[in-house]
């Protein structure tokens, strides 16, 4: 993972990208207890120009000639799949901008704070996010203190009363 790091930091250097975020199971591993995962979502904020169809287009065109191919939705760079998301509500644009920057490996990269991890997650709602969210409760891997204001800035404090029962155990 390393290298791949060195890839992205290099992308950010290059103006490619604006900014970006280690996001999905890859950073829930950070603050849990390791769960299994095989890929690296990487959220980014881009400098929109043209349609929002060709967004991921530069990530692409800077990584081809350096012989990083695309498989499906992953792109694998030294050979971990890393799927590339574009900030895509206001949620995922301030936990890509308020992102901690940690060392990994003696590298510099850019993480999401678990407050942020946590509303992402039950913005999706799909089942294995809601059994997430509980281990980062259960773990006391996220600050109630500073969820609640997340959850209510992007309109999810409702969601999070109607599912709330979910979460305990």
């Amino acid at each position: 993972m390393k290298e791949t790091l060195k890839v992205l930091n290099s992308m950010l250097k290059a103006g490619v990208l604006q900014r970006y975020a280690i996001g999905g199971a890859v950073a829930a591993i950070y603050y849990l207890e390791p769960i299994d995962t095989v890929d690296l979502d990487i959220f980014v904020q881009l400098e929109m120009s043209g349609s929002e169809l060709s967004i991921l287009a530069p990530i692409y065109e800077h990584l081809s000639p350096l012989g990083y191919k695309a498989r499906g939705e992953f792109v694998e760079i030294e050979g971990m799949p890393v799927q590339f998301l574009p900030v895509f509500n206001p949620l995922t644009e301030e936990a890509v901008a308020k992102a901690r920057a940690i060392k990994y490996a003696r590298v510099t990269t850019f993480i999401m704070r678990p407050e942020h991890l946590v509303a992402i997650m039950l913005d999706t709602g799909r089942a294995k996010d809601y059994l997430r969210i509980a281990m980062f409760l259960e773990q006391r891997a996220v600050n109630l203190r500073s969820l609640k204001p997340v959850l209510r800035r992007h309109g999810l404090d409702g969601k999070w009363k109607a599912n709330e029962y979910r979460f305990k155990r």
